[in-house]
């Protein structure tokens, strides 16, 4: 199945015109294009394969069922990714009636504050992270803050963005994310310090 980026625009928009019209084979064209790129936005969302994948069909669903909307305007791939988003959105929304995030009372600037305090460990530490090192990390982040953190690095929202999607205050999105951002860096800090001990004791 070619990339959406391999196909050229006259291409991609008959592909998109049958698969409005019911096509199957178009429709499962679509499908197959995009399944890769778009399991791995619904795995970001949450650390559970199976309901990755259950979020992923019911986003499918909804992206034919509002096809006939896509004017051709923008890009199609990243229509498609916001209904994605959407969708994993809504799933987080429903699976956890305590979504309310973090203590809005913490000042943002205080956590800022103690990241940069931390920043510069006592000895350097060797960086040899790779991308499923951090997907890992963020596994083990809270719904709260994996969602926030999704949003505003991967997706581009804005706080104000964020607050109106996950009806939260605009302080709860900024002290979320810097939580995140800490909790992640704790992750990552403990790894690689894990892992240079382990290094160490081989030499």
């Amino acid at each position: 199945m070619p990339d959406v980026n391999s196909l050229s625009e006259d291409q991609l928009k008959k592909l998109i015109h049958a698969a409005k019209r019911n096509n199957r084979r178009s429709q499962e064209s679509i499908y197959k294009m995009f399944f890769a790129k778009m399991l791995s936005v619904c795995r970001r969302y949450t650390n559970n394969d199976d309901q990755a994948k259950d979020i992923l069909q019911d986003g499918f669903i909804k992206v034919f069922g509002k096809l006939e909307k896509y004017n051709f305007e923008g890009s199609f791939e990243g229509w498609v990714r916001r209904i994605i988003v959407n969708t994993a959105i809504d799933h987080v929304r429903k699976s956890k009636k305590d979504f309310l995030l973090a203590n809005v009372q913490e000042s943002v600037e205080d956590i800022t504050e103690t990241i940069a305090e931390e920043e510069t460990p006592e000895e350097p530490i060797e960086m040899s992270l790779e991308i499923g090192d951090v997907r890992e990390a963020m596994e083990q982040l809270s719904t709260a803050y994996r969602t926030v953190f999704n949003l505003y690095v991967f997706e581009n929202f804005g706080h104000q963005e964020i607050a109106d999607t996950l009806g939260i205050s605009v302080g709860t999105s900024k002290s979320n994310l810097a939580k995140a951002r800490a909790n992640l860096k704790k992750i990552l800090t403990r790894e690689l310090e894990n892992r240079n001990e382990e290094r160490t004791k081989l030499i």
